[in-house]
């Protein structure tokens, strides 16, 4: 086929690379690759499970490992790399930024926190979150925006500390509810509810959210207190979300577990349930936000009623730099005064500097058309696989955007399926048990997808033979 021709026109799926081109069997390794595996092997932590090929340089949305070979990154990092791999505009921001101050710690002030922060709560007004519906600009009035924002590090640090947020809220409305004093003893809202195949980190806290017994059970006990639901299940909530709850967190669309998509109604079921009995509703959007689903937010396109109080983002926030973000709308962010939260790197002047650079490079009008220009002609690849590998794939396919999942009715063939693709030249993930992930960079070409597809489809015709 023709790099990025019409979907529709294909009657049938591409055999093209049904032969390996880029081996990993032991053979194939060369002596200086094995010199780099072996010290990897003698230092580094084994926590990962890694296939024996080293990487060397990026560019776009390519990749090419120390002996040469190039991959096409349909995985972006873990959805990091929004804007691809050594973008001029990043590293010249990094260069300038670097060698012109590179770390204060949050004893002091610097120029480029204020901004990020200032842009990513304008941005959710205009387009959407927090409890704001699209167009709902405001000045700052009385000193305040209408929400705040913390910097982390990474992911579970943004988790950890809208958890911690949580639970100090959950304490000040037992309080005024009690007529107490919030450090009483006798406070019991603390109960912390996740839901199951939710992936929120592998810090104590974030862990204890994450309802995984492969990621939990080596390191129980954990935090007590917290209960666990299933996703989708209304008639659960009055029950999972009781009066001790002081925080609820989800994502709206689940990475690591799957690609699963929250319904609209079972989340503004879930954000009445929390306004009932006072708890904190947290999203976690580090790895659907920021325009991978083609909006600002996942959820900025339901309802205000279906908002969160929180919503945590990182990945693709500074294109690969770490960086974390917790925004709060402000009638949770006024329980947190100094000394209550705090972190040294988090906020740097260089990761809020990126971070400038890159939101505003992904919320510019014709970059999110060019994205959703891309996640329709991606959608319609992906309905044609379903039609062609009926025995072998679920019949819908998982996710919006460019955060995509191919389920699969053997659970033993996601991860063939990323093996048999990476031996072709592409690099994919799995997501929970039972899925594919696509998550490629949001400046992905059209031809770059039709590539992509083309070894997706012959890896299935491998598999089917």
């Amino acid at each position: 086929m023709v790099l990025g021709c019409d979907a529709w026109e294909l009657s049938a799926p591409s055999k093209r690379y049904t032969a390996v081109t880029h081996p990993e069997d032991p053979s194939s390794i060369t002596p200086a690759v094995k010199e780099l595996l072996d010290r990897s092997h003698a230092y580094i932590l084994p926590v990962y499970a890694r296939p024996s090929i080293v990487m060397a340089k990026g560019k776009g949305a390519f990749i090419w490992d120390v002996q040469g070979r190039k991959y096409l990154d349909f995985s972006a990092g873990i959805a990091v790399n929004a804007l691809g791999h050594g973008d001029e505009g990043v590293v010249e921001v990094m260069r300038t930024t670097a060698s012109t101050l590179l770390h204060t710690s949050n004893v002091y002030h610097h120029e480029y926190a204020g901004k990020l922060a200032e842009l990513l709560i304008q941005l959710t007004q205009a387009e959407g979150g927090l409890g704001w519906a699209p167009g709902s600009a405001r000045p700052v009035t009385n000193g305040t925006s209408g929400a705040k924002v913390f910097f982390s590090n990474s992911g579970t640090e943004a988790n950890e500390g809208a958890l911690k947020v949580a639970r100090k809220v959950g304490k000040e409305r037992w309080a005024k509810a009690t007529g107490k004093v919030w450090d009483d003893p006798a406070c019991d809202k603390v109960e912390i509810v996740c839901f199951e195949r939710g992936f929120h980190g592998r810090s104590m806290g974030a862990l204890s959210v994450t309802s995984n017994a492969k990621y939990q059970k080596p390191f129980t006990p954990l935090i007590p207190g917290v209960r666990i639901g299933q996703l989708n299940d209304i008639a659960a909530l009055e029950g999972l979300v009781g009066e001790k709850a002081c925080a609820v967190i989800v994502e709206p669309i689940q990475g690591e577990g799957g690609i699963n998509v929250a319904e609209v109604d079972w989340l503004r079921a879930l954000r009445k349930r929390c306004d009932e009995v006072g708890a904190v509703l947290i999203y976690d959007e580090i790895q659907c936000g920021l325009y991978r689903t083609g909006s600002l937010w996942a959820h900025s396109t339901v309802p205000a009623d279906a908002h969160p109080d929180i919503v945590t983002t990182a990945k693709p926030l500074a294109n690969g730099y770490p960086i974390g973000a917790v925004l709060l709308r402000d009638n949770i962010a006024e329980v947190m005064t100094a000394g209550t939260h705090g972190t040294t790197f988090g906020g740097s002047p260089l990761a809020c500097a990126l971070g400038y650079h890159v939101m505003s490079r992904l919320s510019d009008r014709a970059f999110v058309a060019t994205v959703k220009e891309t996640s329709d002609y991606l959608e319609a690849r992906l309905a044609l696989l379903t039609k062609w590998f009926p025995n072998i794939l679920e019949e819908k396919v998982r996710g919006r955007g460019l955060i995509r999942g191919l389920g699969f009715k053997d659970s033993s063939y996601p991860g063939r399926v990323v093996e048999l693709a990476r031996e072709r030249g592409v690099l994919l993930l799995t997501a929970g048990a039972d899925a594919v992930r696509l998550v490629p960079s949001l400046n992905i070409g059209v031809g770059e997808v039709g590539q992509a597809m083309d070894v997706v489809e012959s890896c299935l015709s491998v598999l089917s033979e």
